[in-house]
Protein backbone atom coordinates (compact mmCIF):
# COMPACT_ATOMS: atom_id res chain seq x y z
CA UNK A 1 0.00 0.00 0.00
CA UNK A 2 1.65 3.28 -0.84
CA UNK A 3 1.60 5.81 1.62
CA UNK A 4 -0.41 8.66 1.84
CA UNK A 5 0.41 11.67 0.45
CA UNK A 6 -0.68 15.67 0.65
CA UNK A 7 -2.86 16.26 -2.14
CA UNK A 8 -3.40 20.13 -3.38
CA UNK A 9 -6.79 20.26 -4.23
CA UNK A 10 -6.53 22.45 -6.94
CA UNK A 11 -4.71 19.47 -8.69
CA UNK A 12 -8.78 17.87 -7.97
CA UNK A 13 -12.01 18.23 -9.85
CA UNK A 14 -15.07 19.43 -7.30
CA UNK A 15 -16.78 15.81 -7.34
CA UNK A 16 -13.19 14.14 -6.74
CA UNK A 17 -12.12 16.39 -3.87
CA UNK A 18 -15.73 15.70 -2.26
CA UNK A 19 -15.09 12.11 -2.53
CA UNK A 20 -11.52 12.61 -0.97
CA UNK A 21 -12.68 14.39 2.05
CA UNK A 22 -14.95 11.86 2.54
CA UNK A 23 -12.76 9.03 2.07
CA UNK A 24 -10.50 11.11 4.69
CA UNK A 25 -13.21 11.64 7.38
CA UNK A 26 -13.75 7.77 7.07
CA UNK A 27 -10.19 6.54 7.44
CA UNK A 28 -10.75 8.71 10.44
CA UNK A 29 -13.39 7.35 11.54
CA UNK A 30 -12.02 3.99 11.36
CA UNK A 31 -8.62 4.61 13.10
CA UNK A 32 -10.34 6.95 16.03
CA UNK A 33 -13.28 4.53 17.23
CA UNK A 34 -12.26 1.37 15.48
CA UNK A 35 -14.92 -1.27 13.85
CA UNK A 36 -17.83 0.29 12.44
CA UNK A 37 -20.99 -0.49 10.39
CA UNK A 38 -21.35 1.58 7.14
CA UNK A 39 -24.45 2.92 8.51
CA UNK A 40 -22.80 4.28 11.71
CA UNK A 41 -20.29 5.90 9.33
CA UNK A 42 -23.24 7.37 7.36
CA UNK A 43 -23.98 9.17 10.70
CA UNK A 44 -21.00 10.30 11.40
CA UNK A 45 -20.38 12.09 7.86
CA UNK A 46 -24.05 12.83 7.32
CA UNK A 47 -23.18 11.51 3.33
CA UNK A 48 -25.86 9.04 1.89
CA UNK A 49 -25.24 5.28 2.71
CA UNK A 50 -24.68 4.03 -1.22
CA UNK A 51 -21.52 6.78 -1.03
CA UNK A 52 -20.65 5.59 1.70
CA UNK A 53 -20.61 2.07 0.90
CA UNK A 54 -18.88 2.74 -2.68
CA UNK A 55 -15.75 4.55 -1.14
CA UNK A 56 -15.59 1.73 1.08
CA UNK A 57 -15.37 -0.72 -1.68
CA UNK A 58 -12.92 1.60 -2.96
CA UNK A 59 -10.53 1.41 -0.45
CA UNK A 60 -11.77 -2.64 0.14
CA UNK A 61 -10.08 -2.93 -3.27
CA UNK A 62 -6.85 -1.15 -2.28
CA UNK A 63 -6.79 -3.01 0.90
CA UNK A 64 -7.04 -0.38 3.38
CA UNK A 65 -10.19 -1.18 5.16
CA UNK A 66 -11.85 -5.04 5.29
CA UNK A 67 -14.61 -6.02 5.57
CA UNK A 68 -14.09 -7.64 9.65
CA UNK A 69 -17.41 -9.37 10.35
CA UNK A 70 -21.03 -9.16 11.53
CA UNK A 71 -22.22 -6.92 14.02
CA UNK A 72 -25.08 -7.29 16.28
CA UNK A 73 -28.41 -5.92 15.47
CA UNK A 74 -32.11 -4.97 17.21
CA UNK A 75 -33.43 -6.33 13.82
CA UNK A 76 -33.56 -6.64 10.52
CA UNK A 77 -30.49 -8.15 9.04
CA UNK A 78 -27.10 -7.65 10.35
CA UNK A 79 -24.50 -5.24 9.42
CA UNK A 80 -20.94 -5.51 7.99
CA UNK A 81 -18.47 -4.49 10.03
CA UNK A 82 -15.66 -2.47 8.90
CA UNK A 83 -11.84 -1.94 10.01
CA UNK A 84 -8.22 -0.74 9.25
CA UNK A 85 -6.20 -3.15 7.70
CA UNK A 86 -3.45 -3.26 10.11
CA UNK A 87 -1.03 -3.25 6.85
CA UNK A 88 -2.38 -0.44 5.17
CA UNK A 89 -0.27 2.56 6.88
CA UNK A 90 2.93 2.38 8.73
CA UNK A 91 4.62 5.30 10.55
CA UNK A 92 7.76 6.12 12.12
CA UNK A 93 7.36 7.24 15.62
CA UNK A 94 10.34 9.29 17.68
CA UNK A 95 10.60 10.51 21.33
CA UNK A 96 13.50 12.67 21.89
CA UNK A 97 14.91 13.15 25.33
CA UNK A 98 18.02 15.34 26.70
CA UNK A 99 20.44 13.02 25.44
CA UNK A 100 19.25 10.15 23.73
CA UNK A 101 16.24 9.32 21.34
CA UNK A 102 13.66 6.02 20.75
CA UNK A 103 12.27 5.09 18.09
CA UNK A 104 10.24 2.09 16.67
CA UNK A 105 7.29 1.27 13.93
CA UNK A 106 4.04 1.58 14.38
CA UNK A 107 0.89 0.22 12.28
CA UNK A 108 -3.01 1.87 12.08
CA UNK A 109 -4.12 -0.43 14.55
CA UNK A 110 -1.81 1.08 17.53
CA UNK A 111 0.50 -1.76 17.28
CA UNK A 112 4.11 -1.65 17.69
CA UNK A 113 5.85 -3.95 14.60
CA UNK A 114 9.27 -3.23 15.82
CA UNK A 115 11.33 -3.07 18.97
CA UNK A 116 12.44 0.37 20.31
CA UNK A 117 15.93 1.35 19.42
CA UNK A 118 17.69 3.74 21.13
CA UNK A 119 20.57 5.68 19.88
CA UNK A 120 22.35 8.85 21.53
CA UNK A 121 21.53 12.47 19.92
CA UNK A 122 19.81 16.04 20.64
CA UNK A 123 17.97 18.41 19.28
CA UNK A 124 20.98 20.43 18.28
CA UNK A 125 22.32 17.17 17.30
CA UNK A 126 23.74 18.39 13.55
CA UNK A 127 23.88 14.73 12.50
CA UNK A 128 20.08 13.87 13.64
CA UNK A 129 18.99 12.87 10.27
CA UNK A 130 21.97 10.70 9.67
CA UNK A 131 21.21 8.53 13.29
CA UNK A 132 17.80 8.71 12.47
CA UNK A 133 18.38 6.96 8.93
CA UNK A 134 20.30 4.57 10.21
CA UNK A 135 17.90 3.85 12.76
CA UNK A 136 14.74 3.94 10.64
CA UNK A 137 17.06 0.94 7.79
CA UNK A 138 17.12 -1.08 11.01
CA UNK A 139 13.51 -0.59 12.15
CA UNK A 140 12.47 -1.45 8.16
CA UNK A 141 14.92 -4.45 8.20
CA UNK A 142 13.58 -5.71 11.60
CA UNK A 143 9.34 -5.55 10.31
CA UNK A 144 10.14 -6.29 7.04
CA UNK A 145 9.10 -3.70 5.12
CA UNK A 146 10.26 -1.69 2.40
CA UNK A 147 10.69 2.77 2.69
CA UNK A 148 7.74 3.23 0.54
CA UNK A 149 5.57 1.43 2.96
CA UNK A 150 6.48 4.35 5.56
CA UNK A 151 3.55 6.96 5.39
CA UNK A 152 5.13 9.65 7.54
CA UNK A 153 7.57 10.50 10.47
CA UNK A 154 6.54 11.41 13.62
CA UNK A 155 8.79 13.42 16.43
CA UNK A 156 8.17 14.07 19.91
CA UNK A 157 10.74 16.65 21.25
CA UNK A 158 11.69 18.53 24.20
CA UNK A 159 11.29 22.57 23.40
CA UNK A 160 9.05 25.48 22.29
CA UNK A 161 7.27 23.67 19.76
CA UNK A 162 5.01 25.35 16.82
CA UNK A 163 3.89 22.04 15.29
CA UNK A 164 1.52 23.32 12.62
CA UNK A 165 4.83 24.74 11.04
CA UNK A 166 7.25 21.85 11.98
CA UNK A 167 9.79 24.75 14.41
CA UNK A 168 11.33 24.48 17.49
CA UNK A 169 11.92 27.26 18.64
CA UNK A 170 14.39 25.90 21.61
CA UNK A 171 17.05 24.62 18.87
CA UNK A 172 19.96 27.32 18.99
CA UNK A 173 21.15 27.39 15.38
CA UNK A 174 18.39 29.20 13.55
CA UNK A 175 18.92 27.55 10.27
CA UNK A 176 18.02 24.55 11.92
CA UNK A 177 14.81 25.40 13.84
CA UNK A 178 12.69 24.26 11.24
CA UNK A 179 12.93 20.19 12.19
CA UNK A 180 9.80 19.48 10.43
CA UNK A 181 10.90 20.81 6.54
CA UNK A 182 14.38 19.51 7.31
CA UNK A 183 13.61 15.60 8.21
CA UNK A 184 10.73 15.68 5.15
CA UNK A 185 13.40 16.84 2.22
CA UNK A 186 16.17 14.58 3.91
CA UNK A 187 13.74 11.26 4.10
CA UNK A 188 11.84 12.55 0.95
CA UNK A 189 8.25 11.85 3.50
CA UNK A 190 5.95 13.47 5.55
CA UNK A 191 7.05 14.91 8.84
CA UNK A 192 5.56 16.30 12.04
CA UNK A 193 6.84 17.37 15.41
CA UNK A 194 5.30 18.22 18.89
CA UNK A 195 6.37 18.79 22.27
CA UNK A 196 7.46 15.74 24.31
CA UNK A 197 5.08 15.90 27.21
CA UNK A 198 2.07 16.91 24.92
CA UNK A 199 2.96 13.27 23.40
CA UNK A 200 3.48 11.77 26.38
CA UNK A 201 0.01 12.85 27.37
CA UNK A 202 -1.34 12.36 24.26
CA UNK A 203 -0.65 8.54 24.47
CA UNK A 204 -1.62 8.65 28.50
CA UNK A 205 -5.57 10.16 26.64
CA UNK A 206 -5.73 7.71 24.21
CA UNK A 207 -4.05 4.29 25.71
CA UNK A 208 -3.20 4.85 29.51
CA UNK A 209 -4.64 6.08 32.69
CA UNK A 210 -6.23 9.79 31.24
CA UNK A 211 -8.43 7.25 29.05
CA UNK A 212 -11.82 8.48 29.64
CA UNK A 213 -10.73 11.92 31.71
CA UNK A 214 -11.93 15.12 30.73
CA UNK A 215 -9.12 17.02 33.47
CA UNK A 216 -5.96 15.29 33.62
CA UNK A 217 -1.97 16.58 33.92
CA UNK A 218 0.67 14.59 32.54
CA UNK A 219 4.25 15.06 33.83
CA UNK A 220 7.29 13.74 32.66
CA UNK A 221 9.39 13.54 35.08
CA UNK A 222 13.43 13.23 34.20
CA UNK A 223 16.13 16.17 33.77
CA UNK A 224 13.08 18.42 33.45
CA UNK A 225 9.53 18.37 33.89
CA UNK A 226 7.47 18.44 30.67
CA UNK A 227 3.86 18.99 31.45
CA UNK A 228 1.18 17.76 29.09
CA UNK A 229 -2.51 19.24 29.97
CA UNK A 230 -5.46 17.64 28.99
CA UNK A 231 -8.83 20.50 29.43
CA UNK A 232 -12.30 19.53 28.20
CA UNK A 233 -11.22 16.46 27.25
CA UNK A 234 -8.68 18.13 24.74
CA UNK A 235 -5.11 18.63 24.32
CA UNK A 236 -4.46 21.97 25.68
CA UNK A 237 -1.17 24.11 23.60
CA UNK A 238 -1.60 27.79 24.28
CA UNK A 239 -1.76 30.42 21.89
CA UNK A 240 1.21 29.58 20.47
CA UNK A 241 2.16 26.45 21.28
CA UNK A 242 3.93 26.90 24.07
CA UNK A 243 1.78 25.59 27.55
CA UNK A 244 2.98 23.21 29.62
CA UNK A 245 6.51 24.90 30.67
CA UNK A 246 6.22 23.82 34.50
CA UNK A 247 9.95 23.46 34.51
CA UNK A 248 10.75 26.86 34.50
CA UNK A 249 8.10 28.25 37.01
CA UNK A 250 10.26 30.42 39.28
CA UNK A 251 10.30 28.55 42.74
CA UNK A 252 13.24 29.09 44.70
CA UNK A 253 14.14 33.30 45.14
CA UNK A 254 17.75 33.14 44.07
CA UNK A 255 17.96 29.84 43.43
CA UNK A 256 20.28 27.83 41.11
CA UNK A 257 20.97 28.64 37.38
CA UNK A 258 18.72 27.07 35.38
CA UNK A 259 19.89 25.83 32.11
CA UNK A 260 17.12 28.65 30.49
CA UNK A 261 19.32 31.54 32.56
CA UNK A 262 17.45 32.23 34.82
CA UNK A 263 17.57 31.28 38.45
CA UNK A 264 15.64 29.63 40.61
CA UNK A 265 13.29 27.31 38.16
CA UNK A 266 11.56 24.23 39.82
CA UNK A 267 13.28 21.72 37.31
CA UNK A 268 16.87 23.57 39.32
CA UNK A 269 15.14 21.38 42.83
CA UNK A 270 13.11 18.91 41.87
CA UNK A 271 14.73 17.18 38.28
CA UNK A 272 16.93 14.21 37.84
CA UNK A 273 20.32 16.29 37.81
CA UNK A 274 19.08 18.16 41.32
CA UNK A 275 18.51 14.39 42.76
CA UNK A 276 22.17 13.17 41.56
CA UNK A 277 23.95 16.78 42.61
CA UNK A 278 22.50 15.82 46.16
CA UNK A 279 24.00 11.99 45.87
CA UNK A 280 27.15 12.55 44.53
CA UNK A 281 27.52 15.18 47.23
CA UNK A 282 26.95 12.84 50.41
CA UNK A 283 29.00 9.85 48.85
CA UNK A 284 31.67 12.37 48.70
CA UNK A 285 31.11 13.49 52.27
CA UNK A 286 30.97 9.66 53.34
CA UNK A 287 27.72 9.23 54.62
CA UNK A 288 26.77 6.07 55.60
CA UNK A 289 24.52 4.34 52.82
CA UNK A 290 24.53 2.16 49.92
CA UNK A 291 25.22 4.18 47.40
CA UNK A 292 28.53 5.45 49.47
CA UNK A 293 29.40 1.81 49.45
CA UNK A 294 28.94 1.29 45.45
CA UNK A 295 29.84 4.41 44.60
CA UNK A 296 32.76 5.83 46.60
CA UNK A 297 35.19 5.71 44.36
CA UNK A 298 32.86 6.91 41.13
CA UNK A 299 30.11 9.20 42.51
CA UNK A 300 29.78 11.04 38.62
CA UNK A 301 28.43 7.48 38.36
CA UNK A 302 25.40 7.75 39.89
CA UNK A 303 21.97 7.56 37.74
CA UNK A 304 18.54 7.87 39.12
CA UNK A 305 17.94 4.30 38.74
CA UNK A 306 20.92 3.70 41.53
CA UNK A 307 18.91 5.75 43.65
CA UNK A 308 15.55 4.07 42.83
CA UNK A 309 17.16 0.60 43.52
CA UNK A 310 18.83 1.51 46.81
CA UNK A 311 15.55 3.29 48.17
CA UNK A 312 13.64 -0.35 47.43
CA UNK A 313 15.90 -2.65 49.45
CA UNK A 314 15.62 -0.06 52.50
CA UNK A 315 18.77 2.65 52.12
CA UNK A 316 17.84 5.84 54.19
CA UNK A 317 19.49 8.32 52.20
CA UNK A 318 18.17 6.92 49.07
CA UNK A 319 14.59 7.52 50.09
CA UNK A 320 15.40 10.79 51.93
CA UNK A 321 16.78 12.24 48.99
CA UNK A 322 13.63 10.81 46.84
CA UNK A 323 11.78 12.47 49.53
CA UNK A 324 13.40 16.14 48.66
CA UNK A 325 13.10 16.15 44.96
CA UNK A 326 9.44 14.99 45.67
CA UNK A 327 8.34 17.72 47.94
CA UNK A 328 9.98 20.44 45.56
CA UNK A 329 7.76 19.44 42.66
CA UNK A 330 5.10 18.56 44.95
CA UNK A 331 5.65 22.94 45.24
CA UNK A 332 4.65 23.18 41.66
CA UNK A 333 2.10 20.51 41.36
CA UNK A 334 0.26 22.39 44.06
CA UNK A 335 0.33 25.74 41.82
CA UNK A 336 -0.88 23.43 39.11
CA UNK A 337 -3.93 21.65 40.89
CA UNK A 338 -5.04 24.99 42.46
CA UNK A 339 -5.13 26.69 38.79
CA UNK A 340 -6.49 23.85 36.62
CA UNK A 341 -8.10 21.27 39.13
CA UNK A 342 -7.94 18.26 37.70
CA UNK A 343 -9.29 15.15 38.33
CA UNK A 344 -5.63 13.24 37.93
CA UNK A 345 -2.12 13.82 37.54
CA UNK A 346 -0.45 10.93 35.89
CA UNK A 347 3.64 10.82 36.60
CA UNK A 348 5.99 9.31 34.24
CA UNK A 349 10.00 9.19 33.57
CA UNK A 350 12.87 7.82 35.40
CA UNK A 351 12.23 9.19 38.50
CA UNK A 352 8.03 8.65 38.59
CA UNK A 353 9.40 4.42 38.90
CA UNK A 354 10.30 5.27 42.34
CA UNK A 355 6.78 4.55 43.32
CA UNK A 356 5.48 4.46 46.38
CA UNK A 357 8.52 6.22 47.14
CA UNK A 358 8.03 9.64 45.54
CA UNK A 359 3.99 9.28 45.90
CA UNK A 360 3.72 9.20 49.41
CA UNK A 361 5.58 12.43 50.14
CA UNK A 362 3.88 14.30 46.87
CA UNK A 363 0.30 13.34 48.28
CA UNK A 364 2.05 14.82 52.44
CA UNK A 365 3.05 17.89 50.42
CA UNK A 366 -0.15 18.99 48.20
CA UNK A 367 -2.01 17.82 51.81
CA UNK A 368 -0.02 20.87 53.26
CA UNK A 369 0.11 23.19 50.56
CA UNK A 370 -3.08 22.91 48.60
CA UNK A 371 -6.38 23.89 49.65
CA UNK A 372 -8.58 20.23 51.01
CA UNK A 373 -11.84 21.32 49.10
CA UNK A 374 -9.67 20.93 45.58
CA UNK A 375 -6.44 18.46 46.62
CA UNK A 376 -8.79 16.19 47.64
CA UNK A 377 -10.49 15.08 44.34
CA UNK A 378 -7.25 14.96 42.65
CA UNK A 379 -6.14 11.22 42.40
CA UNK A 380 -1.72 11.04 41.73
CA UNK A 381 -0.94 7.94 39.93
CA UNK A 382 2.10 6.31 37.93
CA UNK A 383 1.39 5.95 34.29
CA UNK A 384 0.97 2.08 32.71
CA UNK A 385 2.51 2.90 29.74
CA UNK A 386 5.74 4.08 31.63
CA UNK A 387 8.58 5.41 29.10
CA UNK A 388 6.56 4.41 26.10
CA UNK A 389 4.02 6.46 26.33
CA UNK A 390 5.61 9.27 24.28
CA UNK A 391 5.96 6.90 21.29
CA UNK A 392 2.41 5.68 21.59
CA UNK A 393 0.95 9.33 21.62
CA UNK A 394 3.61 10.48 18.57
CA UNK A 395 1.91 7.85 16.36
CA UNK A 396 -1.43 8.96 17.48
CA UNK A 397 -0.85 11.87 16.64
CA UNK A 398 0.96 11.31 12.96
CA UNK A 399 -2.41 9.42 11.92
CA UNK A 400 -4.83 12.09 13.50
CA UNK A 401 -2.80 14.70 11.33
CA UNK A 402 -2.50 11.94 8.29
CA UNK A 403 -6.17 11.52 8.36
CA UNK A 404 -7.34 14.84 8.95
CA UNK A 405 -4.89 16.50 6.02
CA UNK A 406 -5.50 20.02 6.63
CA UNK A 407 -5.11 20.97 3.37
CA UNK A 408 -8.51 19.98 2.36
CA UNK A 409 -10.12 22.04 5.85
CA UNK A 410 -10.82 25.46 3.79
CA UNK A 411 -12.17 23.96 0.34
Amino acid sequence: MAPLKKVDPKDMAVTELKRYKLRMHILKALYKKGMQSSSSLTKKTNVSLPTVRSVLDDLIREKIVSASGIGDSIGGRKPVIYSLEKDAYFVLAVEMGHYTAKSTIVDCLNNQRTGVLEFETHIDDPELERKLEKVLNNLLQEAGLSKDKLSAIGVGMPGLIDSDHGINKTIKDPEAKRIGDRLSKYFRIRAFIENDARMQSLGEFVLGKAKNTLNTLVVNWSWGLGLGMIINGEIYRGANGCAGELSHIRIAENGKLCECGKRGCLQTIAGARHLLNMAREEVQKGTISQLTKLFAAKPQEITPADIINCAKKGDELSISLLNVVSTNLAWGLSILIQLYNPEQIVLNGPLAKAGQYVLIPIQQAINQYCLTTISEHVRIEISDLGEHSGLQGVSVMVFHKLFRDKSLESQ
